[in-house]
Protein backbone atom coordinates (compact mmCIF):
# COMPACT_ATOMS: atom_id res chain seq x y z
CA UNK A 1 0.00 0.00 0.00
CA UNK A 2 0.99 3.66 -0.84
CA UNK A 3 -0.08 6.29 1.82
CA UNK A 4 0.24 8.70 -1.32
CA UNK A 5 -2.59 6.98 -2.93
CA UNK A 6 -4.74 6.52 0.05
CA UNK A 7 -8.29 7.54 -0.47
CA UNK A 8 -7.91 11.12 1.45
CA UNK A 9 -4.02 10.60 3.11
CA UNK A 10 -6.30 10.74 6.35
CA UNK A 11 -3.96 7.74 7.79
CA UNK A 12 -5.25 6.94 11.73
CA UNK A 13 -3.73 5.59 14.80
CA UNK A 14 -5.79 2.41 14.07
CA UNK A 15 -3.93 1.83 11.14
CA UNK A 16 -0.26 2.25 12.43
CA UNK A 17 0.46 -1.00 13.34
CA UNK A 18 -0.09 -1.81 9.89
CA UNK A 19 1.83 0.60 8.24
CA UNK A 20 4.60 -0.23 10.07
CA UNK A 21 4.77 -3.55 7.90
CA UNK A 22 4.46 -1.61 4.65
CA UNK A 23 7.52 -1.13 2.12
CA UNK A 24 6.79 1.61 0.27
CA UNK A 25 6.00 4.36 2.39
CA UNK A 26 7.20 8.33 2.20
CA UNK A 27 10.08 9.52 3.82
CA UNK A 28 10.04 12.52 6.13
CA UNK A 29 13.88 12.03 5.47
CA UNK A 30 15.67 9.58 3.67
CA UNK A 31 15.90 6.84 7.18
CA UNK A 32 12.43 8.19 8.49
CA UNK A 33 9.80 6.00 7.03
CA UNK A 34 6.36 7.73 7.59
CA UNK A 35 5.08 5.10 9.30
CA UNK A 36 7.91 5.04 12.11
CA UNK A 37 7.13 8.75 12.41
CA UNK A 38 3.70 7.27 13.50
CA UNK A 39 5.14 5.47 15.67
CA UNK A 40 7.32 7.62 17.23
CA UNK A 41 4.39 10.43 17.30
CA UNK A 42 1.96 8.07 19.66
CA UNK A 43 1.93 9.03 23.20
CA UNK A 44 3.31 12.34 22.53
CA UNK A 45 2.12 15.96 23.49
CA UNK A 46 2.83 18.50 20.65
CA UNK A 47 3.22 22.53 22.23
CA UNK A 48 1.31 24.61 19.59
CA UNK A 49 2.59 27.89 19.77
CA UNK A 50 -0.43 30.05 17.78
CA UNK A 51 -2.27 33.08 17.89
CA UNK A 52 -5.11 33.28 20.42
CA UNK A 53 -7.17 36.12 18.95
CA UNK A 54 -10.00 34.37 17.51
CA UNK A 55 -12.78 32.57 19.89
CA UNK A 56 -13.25 30.66 15.76
CA UNK A 57 -9.85 29.85 15.34
CA UNK A 58 -9.61 28.24 19.06
CA UNK A 59 -12.17 26.57 18.46
CA UNK A 60 -10.97 25.00 15.56
CA UNK A 61 -7.71 23.89 17.11
CA UNK A 62 -9.92 22.09 20.02
CA UNK A 63 -11.70 20.43 17.38
CA UNK A 64 -8.02 19.20 15.39
CA UNK A 65 -6.73 18.29 19.30
CA UNK A 66 -9.59 15.52 19.49
CA UNK A 67 -9.05 14.79 15.78
CA UNK A 68 -5.67 14.22 16.62
CA UNK A 69 -5.75 12.43 19.83
CA UNK A 70 -8.39 10.15 18.73
CA UNK A 71 -6.82 9.35 15.45
CA UNK A 72 -3.03 9.46 15.67
CA UNK A 73 -2.52 9.17 19.92
CA UNK A 74 -0.89 12.99 19.47
CA UNK A 75 -1.74 15.28 22.22
CA UNK A 76 -2.01 18.77 20.94
CA UNK A 77 -1.64 21.68 23.51
CA UNK A 78 -2.90 24.98 22.37
CA UNK A 79 -0.20 27.30 23.86
CA UNK A 80 -2.47 30.53 23.48
CA UNK A 81 0.14 33.57 22.20
CA UNK A 82 -0.61 36.98 21.01
CA UNK A 83 2.63 37.46 18.89
CA UNK A 84 4.76 34.92 17.51
CA UNK A 85 7.49 37.10 17.64
CA UNK A 86 7.70 36.56 21.72
CA UNK A 87 7.76 32.63 20.52
CA UNK A 88 10.88 33.57 18.19
CA UNK A 89 13.07 35.52 21.08
CA UNK A 90 12.42 32.64 23.09
CA UNK A 91 13.53 29.61 21.00
CA UNK A 92 16.96 32.13 20.39
CA UNK A 93 17.46 32.69 24.16
CA UNK A 94 16.98 28.66 24.69
CA UNK A 95 19.71 28.17 21.87
CA UNK A 96 22.07 31.08 23.27
CA UNK A 97 21.59 28.91 26.81
CA UNK A 98 22.58 26.04 24.88
CA UNK A 99 19.11 24.42 24.76
CA UNK A 100 20.08 20.66 23.50
CA UNK A 101 17.86 19.87 20.29
CA UNK A 102 15.49 18.06 22.30
CA UNK A 103 15.13 20.34 25.32
CA UNK A 104 12.65 23.39 23.65
CA UNK A 105 9.18 24.42 25.15
CA UNK A 106 7.61 24.81 21.43
CA UNK A 107 7.18 21.80 19.24
CA UNK A 108 5.64 23.77 16.40
CA UNK A 109 4.67 27.81 15.90
CA UNK A 110 2.33 29.53 13.75
CA UNK A 111 4.45 31.65 12.13
CA UNK A 112 5.20 33.38 8.21
CA UNK A 113 7.24 36.80 7.12
CA UNK A 114 9.69 38.49 9.20
CA UNK A 115 9.53 35.68 12.09
CA UNK A 116 10.03 32.82 9.96
CA UNK A 117 13.14 35.04 8.12
CA UNK A 118 14.32 35.37 11.92
CA UNK A 119 14.16 31.89 12.43
CA UNK A 120 15.82 30.61 9.29
CA UNK A 121 18.18 32.72 9.11
CA UNK A 122 19.68 32.30 13.01
CA UNK A 123 19.26 28.33 12.48
CA UNK A 124 16.33 28.16 14.71
CA UNK A 125 14.45 25.54 13.00
CA UNK A 126 14.10 22.08 12.86
CA UNK A 127 15.55 20.15 9.13
CA UNK A 128 13.31 20.65 6.38
CA UNK A 129 10.40 18.01 6.43
CA UNK A 130 7.25 20.09 4.94
CA UNK A 131 7.64 18.96 1.99
CA UNK A 132 7.75 14.62 2.33
CA UNK A 133 5.07 15.09 4.53
CA UNK A 134 2.24 12.92 2.64
CA UNK A 135 -0.54 15.40 2.43
CA UNK A 136 2.00 18.41 1.01
CA UNK A 137 1.50 16.46 -2.42
CA UNK A 138 -2.26 18.29 -2.42
CA UNK A 139 -0.59 21.75 -2.04
CA UNK A 140 -1.25 24.46 -4.83
CA UNK A 141 2.51 25.22 -5.28
CA UNK A 142 1.77 26.56 -9.11
CA UNK A 143 -1.16 28.41 -8.46
CA UNK A 144 0.09 29.70 -5.05
CA UNK A 145 3.46 29.95 -5.35
CA UNK A 146 3.72 31.77 -2.00
CA UNK A 147 3.08 28.23 -0.42
CA UNK A 148 6.85 27.92 -1.21
CA UNK A 149 7.97 31.20 -0.76
CA UNK A 150 7.58 33.29 2.71
CA UNK A 151 7.88 37.49 2.11
CA UNK A 152 10.31 36.67 -0.92
CA UNK A 153 12.30 34.37 1.18
CA UNK A 154 12.06 30.56 0.03
CA UNK A 155 10.33 28.14 2.45
CA UNK A 156 13.58 25.43 1.66
CA UNK A 157 11.07 22.93 3.50
CA UNK A 158 11.48 24.24 6.74
CA UNK A 159 7.82 25.39 7.44
CA UNK A 160 4.16 23.87 6.08
CA UNK A 161 1.50 26.24 4.47
CA UNK A 162 -1.44 25.83 6.37
CA UNK A 163 -3.49 28.36 4.72
CA UNK A 164 -4.14 31.49 2.32
CA UNK A 165 -4.51 35.30 3.03
CA UNK A 166 -5.09 38.52 1.01
CA UNK A 167 -5.75 41.92 1.83
CA UNK A 168 -9.27 42.46 1.69
CA UNK A 169 -11.52 45.10 1.89
CA UNK A 170 -15.11 45.20 3.12
CA UNK A 171 -18.65 48.06 3.57
CA UNK A 172 -22.18 48.00 3.67
CA UNK A 173 -22.84 48.89 -0.01
CA UNK A 174 -25.78 51.64 1.23
CA UNK A 175 -22.65 53.31 2.18
CA UNK A 176 -20.13 52.62 -0.01
CA UNK A 177 -21.99 51.77 -3.10
CA UNK A 178 -18.71 52.82 -5.33
CA UNK A 179 -16.04 50.66 -3.50
CA UNK A 180 -12.40 51.97 -4.30
CA UNK A 181 -10.02 50.37 -6.44
CA UNK A 182 -6.25 51.76 -5.56
CA UNK A 183 -5.11 53.46 -2.50
CA UNK A 184 -5.39 56.63 -4.37
CA UNK A 185 -9.01 55.75 -4.94
CA UNK A 186 -9.45 55.75 -1.30
CA UNK A 187 -7.30 58.82 -0.69
CA UNK A 188 -10.23 60.49 -3.00
CA UNK A 189 -12.96 58.85 -0.88
CA UNK A 190 -11.20 60.04 2.42
CA UNK A 191 -11.48 63.68 1.21
CA UNK A 192 -14.85 63.22 0.29
CA UNK A 193 -16.12 61.86 3.68
CA UNK A 194 -13.22 62.68 6.09
CA UNK A 195 -12.95 61.24 9.75
CA UNK A 196 -14.54 57.96 7.88
CA UNK A 197 -11.93 56.05 7.00
CA UNK A 198 -8.39 54.51 9.29
CA UNK A 199 -6.81 52.05 9.26
CA UNK A 200 -4.93 50.01 12.20
CA UNK A 201 -1.92 51.40 14.07
CA UNK A 202 1.27 49.21 12.76
CA UNK A 203 3.11 47.08 14.00
CA UNK A 204 -0.64 45.24 14.38
CA UNK A 205 0.01 43.35 11.21
CA UNK A 206 -3.04 44.23 9.80
CA UNK A 207 -1.68 48.21 9.96
CA UNK A 208 1.88 47.30 8.68
CA UNK A 209 -0.22 45.36 5.52
CA UNK A 210 -2.03 48.25 4.37
CA UNK A 211 1.29 50.50 4.81
CA UNK A 212 2.70 47.97 2.33
CA UNK A 213 0.11 47.82 0.22
CA UNK A 214 0.53 51.54 0.07
CA UNK A 215 4.21 51.17 -0.46
CA UNK A 216 3.82 48.36 -3.82
CA UNK A 217 1.08 50.95 -5.01
CA UNK A 218 3.49 53.87 -5.37
CA UNK A 219 7.12 52.48 -5.55
CA UNK A 220 9.09 53.82 -8.12
CA UNK A 221 10.85 50.78 -8.38
CA UNK A 222 8.08 47.54 -7.40
CA UNK A 223 11.30 44.77 -7.89
CA UNK A 224 13.19 46.47 -5.59
CA UNK A 225 11.44 45.50 -3.12
CA UNK A 226 11.88 42.17 -3.29
CA UNK A 227 15.39 42.28 -1.94
CA UNK A 228 16.51 43.04 1.46
CA UNK A 229 15.85 46.75 2.43
CA UNK A 230 18.99 49.47 2.55
CA UNK A 231 19.05 52.79 3.56
CA UNK A 232 19.41 53.68 0.17
CA UNK A 233 16.60 51.42 -0.80
CA UNK A 234 14.16 52.53 1.71
CA UNK A 235 14.93 56.27 1.03
CA UNK A 236 14.09 55.58 -2.69
CA UNK A 237 11.09 53.32 -2.72
CA UNK A 238 9.46 54.88 0.11
CA UNK A 239 9.49 58.60 -0.10
CA UNK A 240 6.22 58.38 -2.41
CA UNK A 241 4.70 55.95 0.32
CA UNK A 242 5.18 59.07 2.45
CA UNK A 243 4.07 61.59 0.69
CA UNK A 244 0.59 59.55 -0.06
CA UNK A 245 0.23 59.24 3.77
CA UNK A 246 1.26 62.97 4.67
CA UNK A 247 -2.43 63.93 2.59
CA UNK A 248 -4.22 60.61 3.40
CA UNK A 249 -3.24 61.16 7.33
CA UNK A 250 -5.52 64.86 7.94
CA UNK A 251 -8.62 62.75 6.23
CA UNK A 252 -9.17 60.03 8.55
CA UNK A 253 -10.61 59.27 11.78
CA UNK A 254 -9.32 61.73 14.30
CA UNK A 255 -7.27 63.90 12.09
CA UNK A 256 -4.72 60.77 11.55
CA UNK A 257 -3.78 61.28 15.48
CA UNK A 258 -4.99 58.41 16.71
CA UNK A 259 -5.27 54.75 15.26
CA UNK A 260 -7.57 51.76 16.11
CA UNK A 261 -5.22 49.24 18.08
CA UNK A 262 -6.49 46.03 15.41
CA UNK A 263 -8.66 45.30 12.79
CA UNK A 264 -11.21 43.95 14.88
CA UNK A 265 -11.84 46.76 16.56
CA UNK A 266 -12.03 49.17 13.13
CA UNK A 267 -14.37 46.74 12.23
CA UNK A 268 -16.69 47.14 15.12
CA UNK A 269 -16.67 50.40 14.37
CA UNK A 270 -17.43 49.75 11.13
CA UNK A 271 -20.16 47.93 12.36
CA UNK A 272 -21.48 50.72 14.45
CA UNK A 273 -21.39 53.50 11.51
CA UNK A 274 -18.23 55.37 13.14
CA UNK A 275 -16.44 54.49 9.81
CA UNK A 276 -17.22 53.30 6.12
CA UNK A 277 -15.02 50.50 5.48
CA UNK A 278 -12.79 47.75 7.40
CA UNK A 279 -10.10 45.61 6.16
CA UNK A 280 -9.33 41.95 6.86
CA UNK A 281 -6.43 39.41 5.69
CA UNK A 282 -9.57 36.83 5.59
CA UNK A 283 -11.34 36.90 2.22
CA UNK A 284 -14.11 35.91 4.28
CA UNK A 285 -14.14 37.59 7.29
CA UNK A 286 -17.15 39.44 6.44
CA UNK A 287 -18.98 36.74 5.38
CA UNK A 288 -18.05 35.15 8.77
CA UNK A 289 -18.91 38.17 10.61
CA UNK A 290 -22.74 38.35 8.65
CA UNK A 291 -23.56 34.55 9.43
CA UNK A 292 -23.14 35.54 13.23
CA UNK A 293 -25.44 38.13 12.69
CA UNK A 294 -22.48 40.93 13.82
CA UNK A 295 -22.49 42.43 10.40
CA UNK A 296 -26.17 43.12 8.03
CA UNK A 297 -26.29 41.34 5.09
CA UNK A 298 -25.55 44.15 2.87
CA UNK A 299 -21.73 44.50 3.52
CA UNK A 300 -19.55 43.51 0.71
CA UNK A 301 -16.07 42.42 0.46
CA UNK A 302 -13.69 43.84 -2.15
CA UNK A 303 -10.15 43.36 -3.41
CA UNK A 304 -8.47 46.21 -5.22
CA UNK A 305 -8.50 45.72 -9.20
CA UNK A 306 -5.12 45.60 -9.79
CA UNK A 307 -4.43 43.26 -6.70
CA UNK A 308 -3.57 43.20 -3.00
CA UNK A 309 -0.93 42.03 -1.22
CA UNK A 310 -1.64 38.28 -0.19
CA UNK A 311 0.45 35.60 1.10
CA UNK A 312 0.57 32.17 3.04
CA UNK A 313 0.72 31.02 6.49
CA UNK A 314 2.61 28.04 7.87
CA UNK A 315 3.53 26.25 10.65
CA UNK A 316 7.34 25.35 11.48
CA UNK A 317 9.37 22.95 14.05
CA UNK A 318 12.08 24.76 16.14
CA UNK A 319 15.36 22.95 16.15
CA UNK A 320 15.29 21.71 20.02
CA UNK A 321 11.34 20.29 19.93
CA UNK A 322 11.08 17.51 22.16
CA UNK A 323 8.17 16.30 20.31
CA UNK A 324 8.86 16.38 16.51
CA UNK A 325 7.59 13.40 15.08
CA UNK A 326 4.33 14.59 16.87
CA UNK A 327 5.01 17.68 15.61
CA UNK A 328 5.32 16.42 12.04
CA UNK A 329 2.17 14.66 12.30
CA UNK A 330 0.14 17.74 13.55
CA UNK A 331 1.12 19.56 10.54
CA UNK A 332 0.28 16.53 8.37
CA UNK A 333 -3.14 16.27 9.47
CA UNK A 334 -3.65 20.64 9.36
CA UNK A 335 -2.65 19.77 5.27
CA UNK A 336 -5.13 16.75 5.21
CA UNK A 337 -8.37 17.73 3.06
CA UNK A 338 -10.83 16.99 6.00
CA UNK A 339 -8.99 19.92 7.69
CA UNK A 340 -8.20 22.06 5.51
CA UNK A 341 -12.12 21.70 4.42
CA UNK A 342 -13.36 22.91 7.73
CA UNK A 343 -11.17 25.74 8.28
CA UNK A 344 -12.34 27.65 4.77
CA UNK A 345 -16.07 26.43 6.12
CA UNK A 346 -17.27 29.85 6.62
CA UNK A 347 -19.36 28.72 9.48
CA UNK A 348 -15.78 27.20 11.01
CA UNK A 349 -13.13 29.63 10.15
CA UNK A 350 -13.18 30.73 6.53
CA UNK A 351 -9.50 30.52 6.24
CA UNK A 352 -8.94 29.76 2.44
CA UNK A 353 -7.20 26.36 1.77
CA UNK A 354 -3.59 26.06 0.93
CA UNK A 355 -4.78 22.75 -1.82
CA UNK A 356 -5.47 22.49 -5.20
CA UNK A 357 -9.15 21.33 -4.72
CA UNK A 358 -9.25 20.35 -8.54
CA UNK A 359 -6.64 17.73 -7.58
CA UNK A 360 -8.66 15.76 -5.24
CA UNK A 361 -10.20 13.09 -5.21
CA UNK A 362 -14.11 13.76 -5.92
CA UNK A 363 -14.71 12.38 -2.13
CA UNK A 364 -12.28 14.87 -0.99
CA UNK A 365 -13.21 17.51 -3.45
CA UNK A 366 -16.81 17.47 -2.22
CA UNK A 367 -15.85 18.29 1.04
CA UNK A 368 -15.17 21.80 -0.43
CA UNK A 369 -18.18 22.44 -2.05
CA UNK A 370 -20.48 25.59 -0.69
CA UNK A 371 -23.16 28.13 -1.77
CA UNK A 372 -22.26 31.60 -1.95
CA UNK A 373 -22.75 33.35 1.40
CA UNK A 374 -23.40 37.12 1.69
CA UNK A 375 -20.23 39.16 2.14
CA UNK A 376 -18.31 36.47 0.14
CA UNK A 377 -15.74 38.39 -2.10
CA UNK A 378 -16.95 38.12 -5.48
CA UNK A 379 -14.02 38.13 -7.12
CA UNK A 380 -10.70 37.72 -6.53
CA UNK A 381 -8.55 40.28 -7.70
CA UNK A 382 -4.27 38.96 -8.45
CA UNK A 383 -1.95 38.82 -4.87
CA UNK A 384 0.83 40.80 -4.81
CA UNK A 385 4.11 39.45 -3.43
CA UNK A 386 5.00 40.47 -0.51
CA UNK A 387 7.85 43.00 0.04
CA UNK A 388 11.17 40.61 1.54
CA UNK A 389 10.72 40.34 5.11
CA UNK A 390 13.55 42.92 5.96
CA UNK A 391 10.76 45.79 5.16
CA UNK A 392 8.50 45.35 7.82
CA UNK A 393 10.99 46.28 10.58
CA UNK A 394 12.03 49.13 8.43
CA UNK A 395 8.87 50.69 7.76
CA UNK A 396 7.47 49.69 10.77
CA UNK A 397 9.91 52.17 13.08
CA UNK A 398 10.00 54.67 9.88
CA UNK A 399 6.04 54.69 10.50
CA UNK A 400 6.49 54.99 13.75
CA UNK A 401 8.94 57.90 13.91
CA UNK A 402 6.86 59.95 11.46
CA UNK A 403 3.29 59.52 13.03
CA UNK A 404 3.75 57.43 16.37
CA UNK A 405 3.71 60.25 19.16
Amino acid sequence: MDIHMTHSLFITRRHVLGLLATAAVCPIQAATPWPETLRAALGQTVYFNAWAGSERINAYLQWVAGELQRDFGVKLQHVKISDAADVVKRVRAEKQAGRKDTEGTVDLIWINGENFAAMKRDALLSAPFAQTLPNFQWVDTAGKPTTLVDFSVPTDGLESPWGMAQLTFFADAKRVPKPPQSMNELLALARSQPGRITYPRPPEFHGTTFVKQALIEHAPDVKALAQPVTFAALEAQAAPLWRFLDALHPQLWRGGKQFPQNSAAQRQMMADGELLLALTFNPNEAANEIAAKRLPTTVQSWQFAKGTIGNTHFVAIPYNAPSKAGAQVVANFLLSPAAQARKADIDVWGDPTVLDVARLPAADRARFASSVRPGQLAQSAPALPEPHASWVDALEKEWTRRYGV
